[in-house]
């Protein structure tokens, strides 16, 4: 048995094959919480706020503690802190499904952000040092198409498990999986050579988790507060200021320290493709959670599908992904990177463009599918190639610290793109809604016509709620009204914020858009196009790799 184990230790399958797997759990839990939520609200007797920090504590810590684990890596061995953020993930799996009230199941899903916080670099690290840069595109081609398909497994596996079982299994799954991923991890995964022992930069710590703390509480609680105050003079823009303030004072302070290891060595960002491939990561990731928000909400509200339908619905594109990375890897080891990601950029501008074209209130679903492939295979190609060119010339001796600020990028890109269109659909809607009511008050009955446009006003200037608002509580019609009348009103409630739902969502999707074709311009700034070369320091890659 030891025999074909020492076989398979340090193989790169073995190897790939380990990191995906925790790759993909920590990505699943983003998303597999949500099909979820009327369940836990029910079986926690918890608040729609309360179930709503089930979801943000598990992002706010991740995106905070993401770059100080990439470091650690460096510093501690990334294998250990796999095997050490696996650990905690898994052992907080087991308080979440146990959890008796919203409180305990709130901290156990923080302490689950901070196992995928240690886990997410280490896996890029491990990639990076497992193969040859010939050979490093193939490899994130296959990692990148995991990466795809998490997020729409999550609703899909989440669903199945609330229905045969309980919300809790959508927590409790995850230890048998952590238990053999930890044991792949120890058993498959050589650790790298020995690390340099060394001081941690404290004060760089506790300046860089502050600001990221500010900055993405700020983020994911700014729609919620309407973005004004929170709580006396505490407002949501002095908390990103705060925030953004902060990390500028954390900057200066790793640049005085450059050369007595600081948490951020600048030499990563000397590396031309890392720093170029930074902003398309941010733009890229941005655009992503900028299209899914408001696409997922009008498959819902709009066209009236149920939350397992809409995930239905985005499985094709997802599946194309996944199809489509491996090759994209392959081909960035042959031809080079620069071609594939500006080609991969211009069809997911392309097709989200698309997808928005075709997006009217009385669409059917299929109607988006043409766009929605288009991207889904543009996302495979730039998904590959990004993470492929962003890693090939960093020195070895850097790569934790590189996978640490690629998975902060990430992180932050997801949060900047959530609020940025969540504040845009807003805005827009707080103007769209009462212009479409006054359009659609004509046909309704003269004794309701005002108190109609009034309830669409009242919507706008109190600000949006989370929810469905097809159940008609936008507006409430006067008391007394016929049953055939009150459906009336309620019908054309609906038909107002179908129109302006749509609309709403078709300019914000430009933003996207925009963001993509900024991207594919950074793009030109590549290194010309050619084969992976060797990383720019000339180190070896440290772990073992046999060939196969």
């Amino acid at each position: 048995m030891r025999a074909p184990m020492r076989r398979w230790r340090g193989h790169p399958r073995a190897v790939l094959a380990t990191l995906c797997l925790a790759f993909f759990m920590t990505l699943l839990d983003t998303s597999i919480v949500n099909i979820a939520i009327p369940d836990m609200l029910e079986g926690l007797d918890a608040t729609f706020d309360e179930i709503l920090w089930v979801l943000n504590a598990y992002v706010l810590v991740f995106a905070v503690l993401v770059l100080l684990c990439g470091r650690l890596g460096d510093l501690l061995g990334p294998r250990a802190m796999l095997v050490a953020g696996m650990t905690v993930f898994t052992v907080a799996s087991l308080l979440c499904g146990t959890a008796p009230n919203a409180g305990v199941l709130i901290a156990a899903r923080a302490i689950q952000g901070l196992g995928a916080a240690c886990m997410m670099p280490q896996t890029l690290t491990l990639l990076t040092e497992t193969f040859p840069p010939e050979r490093r595109g193939m490899a994130f081609g296959i990692w990148s198409a995991v990466g795809g398909v998490a997020p729409i497994a999550g609703p899909l596996v989440g669903g199945a498990l609330v229905d045969l079982y309980s919300w809790r299994w959508i927590f409790l799954i995850n230890l048998p999986l952590g238990a053999l991923i930890v044991a792949m991890a120890l058993l498959l995964v050589p650790e790298v050579a020995e690390r340099p022992r060394s001081r941690p930069d404290v004060r760089g710590v506790v300046l860089s988790t502050l600001a990221l703390l500010l900055v993405t509480y700020g983020l994911i609680e700014g729609q919620k507060h309407d973005w004004g105050r929170v709580w006396s003079f505490v407002t949501i823009p002095l908390i990103i200021g705060t925030g953004a303030a902060l990390f500028a004072v954390f900057l200066f302070d790793q640049r005085r320290r450059q050369g007595r290891q600081p948490l951020l060595p600048f030499a990563v960002f000397a590396v031309r493709d890392f720093s170029t491939m930074m902003y398309v990561t941010g733009a890229v990731l941005f655009a992503v959670a900028a299209f899914l928000l408001p696409v997922t909400v009008y498959l819902q509200a709009v066209l009236g599908l149920s939350a397992f339908g809409a995930g239905l619905v985005l499985a094709p594109p997802m599946v194309m992904q996944f199809m489509i990375a491996p090759v994209s890897g392959r081909l960035t080891d042959r031809i080079g990177g620069k071609f594939i990601l500006l080609t991969g950029l211009v069809l997911v501008a392309a097709g989200i463009a698309l997808m928005a074209a075709m997006a009217h209130p009385d669409s059917h679903w299929s109607a988006l599918m043409p766009g929605l492939l288009i991207a889904g295979s543009g996302l495979g190609a730039v998904f590959a190639t990004m993470n492929a060119m962003a890693m090939k010339n960093v020195p070895q001796s850097l790569a934790g610290t590189a996978s640490g600020v690629v998975s902060t990028v990430r992180q932050l890109g997801m949060v900047f793109g959530a609020a940025a269109i969540g504040a845009v659909l807003q805005n827009r809607l707080a103007t769209e809604l009462p212009q479409e009511a006054e359009r659609r008050s004509g046909e309704l009955p003269p004794a309701v016509r005002t108190e109609f446009v009034r309830s669409f006003d009242r919507v706008s200037e109190g600000g949006l709620e989370v929810g469905d608002p097809r159940s008609g509580g936008l507006v409430q019609p006067p008391a007394g009204l016929p049953r055939d009348l009150l459906a009336t009103v309620r019908s054309a409630a609906e038909e107002v914020f179908d129109h302006a739902f749509t609309t709403a969502m078709r300019v914000g999707i430009a933003v996207p858009v925009a963001l993509l074709v900024l991207a594919a311009v950074a793009c030109l700034r590549l290194k010309r196009t050619g084969p992976a070369s060797v990383p720019a320091s000339g180190e070896p890659n440290r772990a073992s790799r046999p060939t196969g």
